[in-house]
């Protein structure tokens, strides 16, 4: 893993114990993400994707926990802080974008109350500069006439409008990691390329490092510089979001390529994955797509693939490693 990291994921597992025995959510998560980067989580619903953007933050509902693995933020492990410390992280160092904006904002305060107080919460400020620091911050992710909106509530808000507010609210502690999960799912599709496109724009400008959870690959191809692909709580495929798309390793990848429709092109029927994702507790030996896989071997219902680098990225398959052999 690189030195200059903002996250560095080494080896993550997340267990949930339960009165059939324990389940293990995520398996040996390792991923890295630079300053200024977008790193795109992407995979089928439970896939892990969500639980891995939780597990970083400290964030896993009971019984669920860290059982094997570190996860460091600027060169400082905090997977072992205590509850009252990974607070103090949350926010300041760590943003966080969900899905639903109503979700996270108060209907109750106006923006601007919470946008203050969150500033003051994390920055050593009085409430005036931090009323000022809320209206620079509306007006950095879009919000127009922010000296009048700064004083509305979110009811008064479109969805766009307050996907960007939260996305204020993620930076007012001058983090240095944002968390979205599925930040655009909710929006249509001309409010998520304003989105994303706003995403793009904070990286670059203020270097800050971005996990991009969604299921979306047109959304990865758009905002994000690399790609983290997951199956069933495993790392599959990581690589260049260009390379990974022109030409991905893993089959599972490739399933997923093959049902994003082309622009102009004329197909009877999308490209499917056959099955569906195993559930957590019955999750078959070998590779976990191996009853999916249209090129199984035998090797792949028996023994686990590593992940095996090539060229700018890395795959969990053991075709790969056949063809390195060759």
């Amino acid at each position: 893993m690189s030195e200059s990291a903002i996250l560095d994921v080494r080896s993550l597992r997340v267990e949930f114990p339960g009165r059939h025995g324990t389940v293990t959510a995520l398996d040996d998560i390792s991923l890295s993400i630079e300053p200024g980067e977008i790193l795109g989580v992407v995979g089928e619903s439970g896939a892990g994707k969500s639980m891995t953007g939780l597990a970083v933050q400290g964030l896993l509902e009971p019984p669920g926990y860290v059982a094997g693995g570190e996860v460091w933020l600027a060169g400082r492990r905090i997977d072992q802080l205590s509850d009252r410390e990974m607070e103090k992280v949350r926010g300041a160092e760590i943003g966080a974008i969900f899905q639903d904006p109503l979700t996270s904002l108060n209907p109750l305060f106006s923006v601007g109350q919470q946008l203050t107080e969150t500033i003051r919460l994390h920055l050593d400020m009085g409430r005036a500069d931090a009323r000022r620091r809320a209206i620079e911050l509306l007006k950095e992710v879009g919000i127009p006439a922010p000296e009048v909106r700064v004083d509305h509530f979110p009811h008064q808000f479109s969805g766009g409008m307050r996907q960007r507010v939260v996305i204020a609210l993620a930076l007012a502690g001058q983090p240095k990691l944002i968390i979205a999960d599925e930040p655009t799912t909710a929006l249509d599709v001309s409010i998520q390329a304003q989105i994303t496109a706003l995403l793009r724009s904070l990286c670059d400008d203020h270097g800050t490092a971005v996990m991009l959870v969604t299921h979306d690959m047109g959304v990865i191809a758009e905002t994000a510089d690399r790609v983290a692909v997951m199956y069933a709580g495993r790392l599959v495929e990581i690589g260049l979001v260009a390379d990974v798309i022109a030409r991905p390793q893993h089959p599972y990848t490739v399933g997923l390529m093959g049902s994003i429709p082309e622009l102009g092109a004329r197909v009877p029927m999308l490209a499917q994955i056959d099955g569906s994702m195993p559930r957590l507790d019955a999750i078959p030996s070998g590779c976990a797509f191996n009853p999916r896989c249209p090129h199984v071997m035998a090797r792949c219902r028996t023994d686990r693939p590593e992940m095996i680098a090539r060229g700018t990225g890395a795959s969990a398959c053991w075709l790969n490693a056949t063809e390195d052999a060759a």
